[in-house]
């Protein structure tokens, strides 16, 4: 299958520039490509894993990936998808977030050096720096039409529906793109811009650019989008009520982002599957029947959230989180969970804070404290779940006659208490 095809059946083809003319450029030899991301973070979020999958199908059909990193375009900001002017960031503060985002890339794609299509990663500071102003306006700017740079999605959204308008700094976004690609055109031949759907106007005057220097018949530039993705719910994938669903632990815990994957609605699993995973149509259509038969076993949303979180955080860290899982959910002992595991947990369900001199001496009898939680609305209730063996302590079944001690605390803080099966409350003692 090829490149075009493999994106088209995941739903991951928006937009291509040349038509047939593309498939045979792509067909006669191994051509190379790239793909560009916001350094205005320290972090990439679920939403840029789909180019980061538009390079990795990329690569996988044999050609060359280039990750460009902005460390250039990300000092004027990109007006793509934004209501309002980005604050500006300091150049080193860029240069932190482009550190920080590589430990992404390099998870994702394979840099092995011997590998003849190997990855690499290139900072468009280093030829968008040197150049000079007046270099810029008579080298570039003289191609660009500012009739139809207005007419492009991100300036003309901005035109419309902002009091203010578009700044000439973020105006000249889409020039400094294009230059983007014509260097790596000149540079490494490379001849395809990958990107959101976003991105198509600049890719559009990317490809304009190389061939106005280069000639109709050299020139050779095209453009491949994928879509923006929405859940069935219409909202961008990654999106929760606490924000955006990060791709680095240190922003969002291996934990949260398995859990993320796991509550996935049914209606967004198979396309999720598609678009996230690297699995065969085969094993796809296979996890969809099998889904589609049984939903309470959750088959769609456990692949998921495994071959994801195993591609980013590793399989030391998968195992950790299904262990935590068996504990909470099923047979597993909550006792064993480590504490950064247990902050995890203690952060996803429902939490209370209190005194911890109450479990001194003779200790708190627990009916008086699950009024207090989400587990029980009065004492009266309490008292009826206990005697019904519904309520356990750390994993263990408490009775009416309960007491929480210090004894309970897990790594001398926590105590998880348990309603049925599913209904989690965690304790801090402080």
């Amino acid at each position: 299958m090829s490149f075009l095809d493999e994106l088209a059946w995941r739903g991951l083809l928006h937009q291509r520039t040349a038509g047939d003319e593309l498939d045979t450029h792509l067909a006669a030899t191994p051509r190379v490509g790239y793909c560009g991301f916001d350094p205005t973070s320290d972090s990439l979020h679920i939403g840029s894993l789909i180019p980061i999958q538009l390079l990795r199908h990329w690569q996988l059909a044999g050609h060359k990936p280039i990750v460009v990193m902005g460390g250039g375009t990300g000092l004027i900001g990109d007006p793509s998808g934004k209501d309002d002017e980005r604050p500006l960031l300091a150049r080193d503060q860029i240069e932190a977030n482009i550190a920080s985002q590589k430990r992404i890339f390099e998870r994702l794609l394979n840099f092995d050096p011997a590998a003849p299509n190997a990855a690499v990663i290139v900072n468009n500071i280093e030829w968008l720096g040197p150049l000079g102003f007046i270099e810029v306006m008579r080298d570039v700017g003289k191609h660009f039409s500012v009739n139809a740079m207005i007419q492009r999605d991100s300036v003309r959204q901005r035109l419309q529906t902002r009091e203010h308008g578009i700044s000439y700094t973020e105006f000249s976004y889409m020039i400094l793109q294009a230059y983007d690609f014509l260097h790596l055109r000149r540079s490494m031949n490379c001849t395809v811009q990958l990107a959101g759907s976003d991105q198509y106007g600049n890719i559009v005057a990317g490809v304009d650019l190389i061939r106005r220097e280069f000639g109709q018949e050299q020139g050779q530039a095209f453009g491949i989008t994928a879509p923006l993705v929405l859940t069935s719910q219409g909202k961008k994938m990654g999106k929760t009520e606490q924000g955006p669903v990060w791709l680095t632990a240190d922003r969002t815990s291996p934990y949260a982002f398995h859990q993320y994957w796991i509550n996935l609605p049914d209606a967004d699993v198979v396309g999720s599957l598609k678009w996230f995973t690297m699995r065969s149509r085969e094993e796809i259509d296979e996890l969809a029947q099998r889904h589609e038969e049984s939903p309470q076993l959750r088959l769609g949303q456990r692949a998921l959230a495994s071959d994801l979180t195993e591609l980013l955080h590793g399989s030391d860290e998968l195992r950790h989180i299904e262990e935590a899982t068996a504990a909470l959910f099923g047979a597993g002992d909550v006792r064993r969970l480590d504490e950064a595991t247990l902050a995890d947990v203690f952060a996803d369900v429902p939490h209370s804070t209190h005194t911890r001199s109450l479990l001194e001496d003779q200790g708190i009898p627990i009916a008086e404290i699950l009024p207090q939680t989400s587990l029980a609305e009065s004492k009266r209730e309490a008292r009826e779940f206990l005697n019904n063996g519904a309520v356990s302590v750390n994993g263990e079944k408490a009775g009416l006659d309960r007491v929480l001690t210090a004894a309970d605390l897990l790594h001398g803080r926590t105590i998880l208490l348990r309603r049925g099966k599913k209904h989690w409350h965690a304790t801090e003692w402080v």
